[in-house]
């Protein structure tokens, strides 16, 4: 009976905890028509501290998105458009002379902030990406011989816009495995674009009100990593990474399709993003639905494909639903 009396407790804490989670949703879309899978997946980025990459074309509302957000939960906002004439001091500052105190003071750049929009990511150089990259993953930045710690809640969503441009570099691999979850945004239905044309021509700016503090933030995140998760669950996960990387095992036919499976950090955002996704649905227990909710984005990124999956128009989507419909549910 112990561990039912258990999961009733933190179901009754999740409850409590993620009260929020509504009145933040209603807040951003006083401003924001639909995109509820993007606001839902931003905070399930703010609550696992993991960062998110956007693929969408421009024009989509992110950058309002994001910027409503951060006004909802009093934090920080701060844009950085990618080009390619960026440097890193240019993201994360500099030393910078000051002649009153005859000697070089640290100049903070745009990073130090809460919620960073890095617009078309792929337009900067390796150096820039690699600046921004090692901020996100060790959240803190080195001027001049110095390391300032960055603030916190700090989540970088970074944008792509899938319309191959002259002039962009592709994120590497590696890097791109950092990202927490991958989004792909469309382009809103009929209903949602006659919402957007009333609601975004009209004259009265929509004010936001913050409705949740980052401290909040902070307390949720620890109750997020007390969600519950069944043996049964936290298995099926690993089967999940593993038919990606030994298909033959699953009796899937991705052998030839599948250069590179998903790494060990796609086996622990799954459970983070699972537990949080629960969590935001004011659950104290992970379900299988929560890890399939969140598994296309979680593993978007991490499959490399073969040439021979390319020349045959094969997709990761396509892959992943293959394995989730092969990898037996608990």
């Amino acid at each position: 009976m112990g561990v039912d009396v258990d999961i009733k407790a933190i179901h009754e804490k999740v409850k409590l905890e993620s009260a929020f989670v509504e009145r933040l949703k209603r807040e951003v879309q006083k401003v924001i028509v639909g995109q509820e899978y993007m606001i839902d997946r931003l905070l399930i980025g703010i609550l696992c501290e993991g960062h998110l990459l956007l693929e969408g074309v421009p024009g989509l509302a992110k950058t309002l998105t994001v910027k409503t957000l951060a006004s909802a939960i009093q934090t920080g906002f701060q844009r950085i458009q990618f080009t390619p004439d960026l440097l890193p001091a240019d993201v994360i500052g500099t030393m910078i002379f000051d002649q009153k105190r005859g000697e070089f003071v640290p100049h903070q750049g745009p990073l130090f902030s809460n919620i960073i929009l890095a617009d078309e990511i792929n337009r900067a150089p390796a150096k820039v990406q690699s600046a921004l990259l090692e901020a996100m993953q060790e959240r803190q930045v080195s001027i001049g011989g110095k390391t300032f710690p960055l603030d916190d809640p700090f989540l970088v969503m970074a944008t792509e816009n899938p319309i191959e441009q002259e002039g962009t570099y592709p994120l590497p691999e590696a890097q791109v495995d950092r990202f927490m979850l991958k989004l792909l945004v469309t382009y809103p239905n009929k209903k949602e674009e006659k919402q957007i044309l009333e609601r975004m021509t009209e004259p009265s700016e929509i004010l936001v009100e913050p409705v949740v503090t980052p401290a909040a933030i902070r307390s949720a995140r620890g109750v997020v990593g007390q969600v519950y998760m069944d043996e049964k669950v936290k298995d099926y996960i690993v089967d999940l990474v593993f038919a990606t990387r030994k298909p033959e095992d699953y009796q899937l036919d991705t052998k030839d399709l599948v250069q590179y499976g998903a790494s060990p950090r796609a086996t622990i955002f799954l459970a983070k993003a699972a537990r949080a996704h629960a969590f935001v649905s004011g659950r104290g227990y992970v379900t299988p639905e929560d890890v399939k909710s969140v598994g296309l984005d979680v593993l978007r990124h991490r499959i490399i494909l073969t040439y021979e999956a390319e020349a045959e128009n094969v997709t990761t989507e396509e892959i992943i639903r293959r394995v989730f419909d092969k990898v037996m549910v608990p």
